[in-house]
């Protein structure tokens, strides 16, 4: 039966042969699927990650951090390889019972804390550090909105859109139109306010502008989903454009991108991060 004459059935049974290129992680049940301990640093914070735009928030964070002159704010960081199925080990679904990355442990202070969803990563870190938020009312407030905005944006980018024009087993003309046209205007909401403001939330670079910058940037560099840099055509989208190179030329942020990346050449990402020394073993260039 083809998808243009697909009914649903009166009850929907899971059957692995319907999640497509993720049938071997994706299921429609939670909780750990075998016993692993995570492995746990000598530093305040352990993050259990992978480099993706998700993951990249958090590293990318704990590394403008530094830079600020944080030293409170070293971290290790794991790699949890979601495509063989990492996030189920019972470690890390102790850390994050939803089984996805990142999850972190901050053993920092008198107990640890766990900590789970990207965004909630962000400003407990800000919090903390009272870093990269702004600590007059009016500023925080606008930060946590477009904060917020991007977590609620990310899966119409990604589950949807991502999924459905370039990771998908069939094309839907209706699924791809309809995550298109949402994904143009998540980036015509963002080019808006940077036509206005330097950064998303004003003139201060925040939390808000590290989230998402991670998933905007991918997409608008045409490092995501194919081609759909020429097939969203986001060049259009000049403050876009601009804030994307702002940051990308900050080495807080160069360097928080190649954490937890398990693809490239030898030399040229970080597995892990175990210590800022870990950078100098990259090849020269890469930063």
């Amino acid at each position: 039966m083809s998808d243009a004459e697909y009914t649903p059935p009166p009850v929907w049974v899971w059957d692995k042969s319907n999640g497509g290129q993720f049938a071997n992680i994706n299921r429609p049940t939670a909780g750990a699927q075998f016993e692993r301990e995570l492995p746990v640093g000598k530093h305040p914070f352990q993050l259990y990650s992978l480099g993706t735009p998700n993951g990249q928030k958090v590293t990318i964070l704990l590394e403008e951090l530094l830079a600020a002159g944080h030293a409170g704010a070293e971290y290790d960081a794991w790699l949890i390889n979601i495509g063989q199925g990492d996030q189920f080990g019972s470690g890390f679904v102790a850390l994050n019972p939803n089984s996805k990355i990142p999850a972190m442990l901050d053993q920092s202070g008198p107990e640890p804390l766990r900590l789970f969803e990207s965004g909630a990563m962000l400003l407990h870190l800000a919090d903390k550090f009272k870093a990269f938020i702004p600590q007059d009312l009016k500023g925080r407030t606008e930060t946590i909105c477009w904060l917020m905005w991007q977590m609620g944006s990310a899966p119409f980018m990604g589950g949807g859109y991502g999924h459905f024009y370039h990771y998908a087993p069939v094309k839907i003309q209706y699924a791809i139109d309809r995550y298109a046209m949402e994904t143009k205007r998540l980036f015509d909401v963002a080019n808006n306010q940077l036509k206005e403001t330097r950064f998303l939330a004003g003139d201060e670079y925040t939390i808000a502008d590290i989230a998402a910058y991670t998933w905007i940037g991918n997409l608008y560099r045409g490092e995501a989903y194919g081609n759909t840099r020429e097939f969203l055509q986001l060049q259009e989208y000049e403050a876009v454009g601009r804030w994307v190179g702002e940051i990308d030329a900050r080495p807080a942020v160069k360097r928080g991108r190649l954490v937890n990346r398990p693809f490239g050449e030898e030399g040229t990402v970080l597995r892990e991060r175990h210590d800022a020394a870990d950078f100098d073993a990259l090849k020269p260039g890469i930063l």
